[in-house]
């Protein structure tokens, strides 16, 4: 077990971005090869709706815009999805960030989530690690 843990933390310092979303402290902080570039107000998951999982993820899929499948068709530009239906992704609801609202994405203002799908997309999903912690 010790030896999984020790995996899970190499595979985040060997990784080109590493996006750390601090659940408790509605933030996200945005490295690229150690060094922080970008901290970042979010909105993560209500307990009502089950939170936001926690772990440590790579991308499987991105889209420029995304509608969700399951919440009416809600907006999801710059989706940057990390597990199952979860993404990083923009909203229209900037004034809730900060607070914990979402069905369980990380929601970012749409600049920021522009930007941080912009570098993903430019170091490759497989050189890109989403922590959500705490």
């Amino acid at each position: 077990m010790a030896g999984a843990f020790f995996l899970a933390v190499g595979s985040a310092h060997a990784a080109a971005v590493v996006a750390r979303v601090d659940v408790a402290e509605q933030k996200m902080v945005v490295s690229h090869y150690g060094k922080v570039i970008h901290e970042w107000v979010v909105s993560t998951g209500a307990d009502e709706f089950g939170g936001t999982p926690r772990g440590e993820y790579k991308p499987y899929r991105m889209h420029r815009m995304w509608h969700s499948r399951t919440h009416n068709g809600e907006e999801m530009p710059f989706s940057v999805f990390y597990d199952r239906g979860w993404a990083v992704h923009g909203t229209t609801e900037v004034d809730r960030l900060g607070s914990p609202v979402s069905h369980g994405c990380v929601r970012l203002d749409p600049e920021h989530a522009e930007t941080f799908y912009t570098l993903v997309n430019k170091v490759g999903a497989g050189n890109t690690r989403i922590i959500i912690e705490n």
